[in-house]
């Protein structure tokens, strides 16, 4: 009895630990239904809560008011979450993915070339990262920001506008652009090759991150595992992921025969990549003021 009362105050705080992850349908989605990170972190006393989100600018707002601790995100969301104050840390990145995200006009659209975007309506998600694809991809076809009317939409919104044709273009990413290519035959005017890397990073806050690295590394390994699985058998990987999203496989197959594959350790390379994008954002007054990305570093890598 006594090494029982000894032990249960440990026990208890033990069983206290909890990780929520704020999760979009995808790569997570498979993680939770394998059940894999439940069962890694079952030893350590770590209970797994897992919360669905449409959109990373959503899921930061989340991270921001303490409801999550570990999600996956694009590239531009966490500019504009450190940015208002988000106790952002990274925690690791996917390969690039350029080809995942792209520019879509109807199939019959006069819109040729991306300068002829030039005075046209253009659905997005503002702060997503398609948002900064698109900033990229005006100036290196010779067009202002300024130079196209802009129309902030979620993916289910945008889509709907684009079908109308109440807008002109719209960028997305996937599942949403196979999905439009093959039920609206709509047509890809440009994607993200050759203009940004478009990588997916993985978050949590910097308060979750310093008590609970152990935690997070495991999350990470589970993640790679699926995507070292699904590299290898990408018909399984495409059947799984209709499943999840309830489009046809077909549509599937598509999106995931140009997706890259693999997740890294944050480098010192990668928040380089970040702080282009965040003066990027700031030089046009898309973000309240200059930040420096490293600020979000995790801390084994350092601020240097």
């Amino acid at each position: 009895m006594a090494v029982v009362a000894v032990f249960a105050p440990f026990a208890a705080r033990a069983a206290q630990r909890e990780l929520r992850v704020g999760y979009q349908k995808g790569l997570l989605s498979l993680l939770k239904k394998r059940g894999t990170l439940e069962q890694r972190l079952a030893p350590l006393g770590v209970a797994v809560k897992w919360i669905e989100f449409s959109a990373g600018p959503v899921q930061l707002e989340a991270l921001n008011v303490g409801s999550i601790d570990f999600g996956d995100v694009g590239e531009a969301p966490p500019i504009f979450a450190q940015a208002n104050g988000t106790p952002i840390v990274y925690v690791a990145a996917t390969v690039p993915r350029p080809a995942v995200e792209a520019v879509l006009v109807p199939a019959a659209s006069a819109i040729r070339t991306v300068a002829d975007l030039k005075g046209k309506k253009i659905a997005l998600n503002k702060g997503s990262n398609v948002h900064y694809f698109l900033v990229k991809l005006l100036q290196k076809n010779g067009l202002n920001y300024s130079d196209v009317n802009l129309v902030w939409l979620a993916p289910a919104d945008a889509r709907a506008a684009f079908e109308k044709g109440v807008v002109d273009a719209w960028v997305i990413w996937e599942p949403f652009l196979a999905a439009a290519e093959q039920t609206l035959s709509a047509r890809i005017l440009a994607d993200a090759s050759g203009v940004v890397k478009n990588r997916a990073y993985y978050f949590s806050s910097k308060d979750y991150a310093q008590k609970n690295g152990d935690v997070l590394s495991i999350a990470v390994e589970e993640l790679n595992k699926i995507d070292i699985w699904g590299k290898a058998n990408r018909n399984e990987l495409a059947a799984e992921l209709s499943a999840v999203w309830g489009l046809p496989k077909p549509v599937v197959d598509v999106l995931v025969a140009r997706s890259s594959f693999g997740t890294e350790p944050i480098s010192r390379a990668i928040l380089a990549e970040q702080q282009v994008i965040a003066d990027t954002f700031f030089e046009l007054k898309l973000i309240p003021r200059q930040i420096d990305v490293r600020d979000a570093a995790p801390a084994a890598l350092g601020r240097s």
